[in-house]
């Protein structure tokens, strides 16, 4: 399969709160504030020919299971061809501020049935971005007991499925390198714009990078 976007291409985005961003549930033109829309504009902007439309359908507070849930109303009905998905980060809160965690055995199961049920009843290409947490407050550290299994879980389902890896939990921390964590992501998970636009960053290098060799970090 071509891993070009291509020409009059539908892409999706799926996710929790980070993809939500304010998301109109109405007017899928209005894809909320977040690095779904900055993905859209920057792409659109340089390749406006290939009249690529962008749908977002992320919902805040979903885990993996949430999405397996509404996978055909929310993905397969839409017919997209490319499909992108950030989630992971509500199955390691959940365990912390409810006492309700999403084994990394169960996070694999639905995630890679949801990527099956993709494959196969769309062809679409697939797009696996990286669940991310920084330790911000402090008490954020010891989540990595949780998040860091499931990273490893969506980094070989990328290899198994083809799909194009967007890694952002080494991204944000080379950030918080350059300025303080609360810059990028105020409480460890939610960005700030300054956040969504590193993410925007990342899938438009990983993406467009993965098929025209373009790895110019200061693009867009």
């Amino acid at each position: 399969m071509s891993k070009m976007i291509e020409h009059g291409a539908t892409v999706l985005f799926q996710g929790d709160s980070i993809t939500d961003a304010g998301r109109s549930r109405e007017h899928d033109a209005d894809l909320g504030r977040g690095y779904a829309a900055m993905v859209a504009a920057w792409f659109s902007a340089l390749y406006p020919e290939r009249g690529v439309r962008f749908i977002n359908r992320g919902i805040s507070g979903d885990r993996v299971r949430d999405l397996r849930a509404r996978w055909q109303p929310d993905c397969l009905d839409l017919h997209p061809t490319w499909v992108s998905f950030l989630i992971g980060i509500n199955d390691t809160w959940r365990r912390y501020d409810s006492n309700d965690p999403t084994p990394v055995e169960a996070y694999e199961e639905d995630f890679r049935t949801i990527l099956q049920l993709t494959r196969d009843s769309l062809n679409a290409q697939l797009i696996i971005m990286e669940p991310f947490l920084l330790p911000i407050p402090p008490d954020r550290a010891a989540w990595r007991d949780d998040l860091n299994p499931k990273i490893r879980v969506a980094r070989q389902l990328a290899v198994d499925f083809g799909a194009v890896f967007v890694p952002l939990d080494g991204a944000f921390a080379i950030a918080a390198t350059k300025r303080e964590m609360a810059f990028w992501l105020p409480d460890g998970v939610h960005p700030t714009p300054a956040g969504h636009a590193l993410i925007a960053q990342a899938w438009l290098r990983a993406v467009e990078g993965h098929t025209t060799g373009h790895q110019d970090p200061k693009h867009p």
